[in-house]
């Protein structure tokens, strides 16, 4: 059953809150199921956030069910060039998060589910979350072969990964979080976590690949709505509470006072690429000149998201060295991002005007220097 998360009816499980508790009237004894009326990922990112943060927890547990449009996800230690087609994302325009829990990268749309367990530090146990999903399942389709791995994940007949785990333990609270695909585009999937570029050298988490299978394909009933309601009966049966699903709204702050300086950080250029461990890029291409190809050098250290050493190198019969030493002291300081190389193109144009020549080999190396962003 589906309750609207209104003044009247929310819930007061929060005890150690550090701003006001406007919106929170009744205790709830023994847990709660929350679904996210939002398909916004930072809205709902902002929402585990909440909850790990102000929620007294203890034995009160909570599930948050959510789904969101068109979104990658990387875990807390990643790094976004390696896990994924940024310039496909760009073109499509997929949006891009960083979570606060590790793990590897995730593709989100409206065919996806996810499925946060809260719980206190010494009650959380993932194997024990993912077998009551497996249990959610079998209820509507007793005849499903789905297992939870060592590594938690779900898999579908064995071998096709239908769910990924993540998680972050706090010092009181503690929240496991997976996916679970229903009728993801698979396509899409596949094209935007494979990333094209070449020469990343990091010690960043990466993604192990794996097979992947929507459970619609193995039976069209288990739509995203069934596969909801199953897990949330399961939940409520296992917790002994009221099988109620109650929508919420993660932007009212009279709910969730201070939510969206929650989202609002994670969307930011600083959190979602400045939190990206150090890595480098060693690389090369070739550029046309005369009708031979010139192999032009790229070294790029990268801090924070920022280039921190920059030597690109191209022979000096196709671009004076005076200019690619202007380009590298010119980048560096600056985000690594096709938009910071943009804007250099253009000053370059002002400090050498009227040479269409030279104008034109610059763009030509700055949009390869964009393709590897």
């Amino acid at each position: 059953m589906l309750i609207p998360f209104s003044m009247k009816n929310c819930f007061q499980l929060l005890c150690n809150l550090k701003v006001p508790a406007a919106g929170f009237k009744n205790t709830v004894k023994s847990g709660l199921i929350l679904q996210s009326i939002s398909n916004d990922v930072y809205h709902n990112l902002a929402v585990e956030d909440w909850i790990h943060d102000h929620m007294n927890l203890e034995g009160k547990p909570v599930l948050f069910l959510w789904r969101n449009s068109p979104t990658v996800v990387i875990g807390r230690h990643q790094n976004p060039w390696q896990e994924c087609n940024l310039n496909l994302m760009r073109e499509e325009g997929v949006k891009l998060a960083r979570r606060r829990s590790g793990g590897g990268t995730v593709y989100h749309d409206m065919g996806n589910i996810n499925l946060t367990f809260f719980t206190t530090k010494k009650k959380y146990d993932r194997m024990e979350n993912l077998k009551l999903v497996v249990r959610a399942l079998k209820a509507v389709h007793p005849h499903l072969d789905v297992q939870a791995t060592k590594r938690f994940d779900l898999l579908l007949d064995g071998q096709f990964k239908i769910s990924g785990t993540a998680s972050k333990i706090g010092r009181n609270a503690a929240y496991h979080h997976c996916t679970l695909l229903c009728g993801t585009d698979g396509t899409f999937l596949s094209s935007l976590l494979k990333s094209p570029y070449q020469g990343i050298r990091s010690n960043a988490t990466a993604s192990t690949p794996a097979l992947v299978k929507n459970l619609m394909e193995k039976d069209p009933t288990l739509t995203c709505e069934v596969v909801i309601n199953a897990v949330a009966t399961e939940y409520a049966t296992s917790h002994q509470i009221d099988n109620h699903i109650h929508l919420i709204n993660p932007t009212d702050e009279t709910v969730f006072p201070g939510i969206n300086s929650k989202a609002i950080g994670l969307q930011t250029w600083e959190w979602i690429y400045g939190k990206t461990p150090k890595f480098s890029v060693d690389t090369s291409f070739t550029v046309l000149h005369e009708q031979s190809h010139v192999e032009i050098k790229v070294f790029i250290d990268v801090k924070n998201g920022r280039i921190e050493v920059c030597n690109i190198e191209a022979p000096d019969h196709w671009l004076p060295l005076e200019i690619c030493d202007q380009l590298n002291s010119s980048l560096i300081g600056s985000k690594f991002s096709p938009i910071e190389t943009t804007v250099l193109t253009s000053i370059l144009h002002r400090t050498y005007p009227g040479d269409d020549e030279l104008h034109s080999k610059w763009n030509i190396l700055c949009e390869k220097i964009k393709g590897i962003m």
